[in-house]
This record gives C-alpha cells, structure tokens and sequence, in this order.
C-alpha cells in the first residue's frame, strides 16, 4: 500500500471518527436531565407513600389515553402489592390531540380538593370507554361522576371553573415537557425514564430497588 494510499484512508477513518463523535455530543445535548425537583413537587399527588425512599415510581398520564388505561390494572396490582413500600405519584399531561384530556385532569384536580383524589382517578379510567374519544366536551358525565360520588357540586363547580386549576394542570405539564415528555404514558421510575413499563418490569425494579 503506497504511502499516499495510507495517508488518504487514514484522513477518511479521522474524519467518519470525528463526525460519529460530533453527532453523539449533540445528541447527549438533547438529552433532558432528569430531575427530582421535575418529577415530584410538594404537591405533587401521591397514591400511595413510603418513608424510606427506596422506591419512588412517577407516572406522566392522560386520562383520556388509551395506552394509559391499558397499564392502570398494573399501577393498581404494583401500588396494592406494595402499599407503604413504594411512592406513587401522579402527575397529568393530557394531549392536545385528545379533546377531553385537560377537562379530565381538571375533574380529577377538583375532587382532590374534596379529598376524591383516588376515588376520580380510578372512575375516569373505568369509565374511559364512556367518555373518551368525544369530539365534545363531556362535562356533563364528569358532573354525574361527582355527583354519585357525593362532592359538594356547587364547590366542585366552581374548583373546576377556577383558572388556578388549569394552572395546576399546566404546571405538571411543563414539568413533564422540560424532562422532555412527548407522549403517554411516560414512566420514571427512581429518576430514570422506563422505556417500556409494564408490571413485570416495574415489579423487578421495585424488587431490586427495596433489596438494596
């Protein structure tokens, strides 16, 4: 191989070298840095709470998702299986593609003031089917969803009403789409993003995690 030939492979494997690097450094930059700050705030809703610390699962919703009612029955068999071992917080992100998703979390925001908080989250996704992939606002059921429950309607009318509860919505979604939240469910568990969370793979991190 003659000396020139060298001298031109050897640039070429440089330059690939020095683009593949490139190309990582900007994708690293585009990586959100998770942050506890992000995930949980003080008032943040928790389903269920544990002292130590060990296991904190943190849950990016819309209520109105599809994909999020089919993990429902595996958040609810983790946190009952492990009541008082794991945090479980809940933080809303409803999609704009999704016309009754905000509404939703406001419902569920209003009957948290009641004390409803669980009570909510749990009738909108069993009841999802009746309400969700509406083209119209479906106020109206989510009023006889209170209603049964026995809220206070004039004060949960009005909580729904109040901007100040919007803005609760809209804080959660801009903590989720500073950690670079673009789609639900979104699953952190500990700090890192699960990828794909389902119970068999969330219940071996919790495992792992309360072993420790």
């Amino acid at each position: 191989m003659s000396t020139n030939l060298r001298i031109t492979i050897g640039l070429i494997v440089f330059a690939v070298l020095a683009s593949v690097g490139i190309v990582a450094i900007a994708n690293a930059g585009d990586e959100p840095v998770v942050s506890n700050e992000l995930l949980v705030r003080p008032d943040s809703h928790k389903l269920t709470s544990a002292t130590d610390g060990k296991a904190t699962l943190v849950e990016f919703l819309d209520f109105e998702c599809e994909a999020c009612r089919a993990l429902y029955p595996a958040m609810e068999k983790l946190r009952k299986e492990y009541d008082g071992r794991i945090t479980f917080v809940v933080r809303y992100f409803p999609l704009p593609s999704h016309a009754n998703g905000e509404l939703a979390a406001r419902v569920v925001e209003s009957a948290a003031a009641q004390g409803k908080f669980e009570a909510m989250y749990q009738k909108l996704y069993e009841t999802q089917g009746e309400w969700g992939e509406q083209g119209s606002p479906q106020e109206a059921l989510f009023l006889d969803y209170a209603r049964a429950m026995g809220l206070d309607m004039a004060a949960f009318q009005a909580k729904l009403a109040d901007p100040a509860t919007a803005e609760r919505v809209a804080k959660d979604m801009a903590d989720g789409r500073s950690l670079g939240v673009d789609r639900t469910p979104t699953v952190y568990f500990n700090g890192e993003h699960v990828k794909e969370p389902s119970y068999a793979s969330l219940k071996s991190a919790v495992d792992a995690a309360l072993a420790s």
